[in-house]
């Protein structure tokens, strides 16, 4: 894969990114709902290449904690160390901005997330039952939690 490159979420192509977020969710956001989140206070990370932006996670922050609100990465993107670029980054920006503490939710049926997010240290600390909707089926989510350490990451 050609050199990829993380830079900070660009608003001003929130349709790119709306495209992306509908390649991995059955519900994705619009761009209208990116730009929304990003006027009220919403940051985040993008990845792409000499080809273009094929992935992006997506943050708020309030006082010392974040949530991680959405990371998408193309199909033929996926499996090739983007998201795990993308958290990495997201993570060290968040220490370095002070931030104590990560949280967000990962669908049940999504083991690639849990796996990525439980070898950055993530850790289980609840679950919210039917949180997602699959083709008329509810999901559970797991909540996952990460103290961040500054000299970790």
């Amino acid at each position: 894969m050609a050199d990829r490159y993380l830079t900070v979420i660009d608003v001003a192509a929130p349709e790119r990114l709306s495209e992306i977020h509908a390649t991995g969710f059955p519900h994705g956001w619009s761009a209208a709902d990116f730009v929304n989140l990003t006027s009220n206070g919403a940051s985040g990370l993008a990845v792409s290449d000499s080809k273009g932006l094929f992935g992006f996670l997506l943050w708020r922050v309030v006082a010392d904690e974040a949530e991680i609100l959405t990371v998408a990465v193309e199909p033929d993107r996926r499996r090739q160390g983007a998201g795990r670029l993308l958290l990495k980054g997201a993570l060290k920006f968040l220490s370095a901005a002070g931030v104590d503490r990560v949280i967000l939710e990962v669908a049940e049926d999504n083991p690639t997330a849990i796996r990525l997010y439980a070898s950055e240290g993530f850790e289980t600390v609840g679950r919210r039952r039917g949180y997602y909707r699959r083709h008329e089926q509810a999901v559970d989510a797991q909540v996952l939690q990460l103290k961040l350490n500054t000299e970790s990451h």
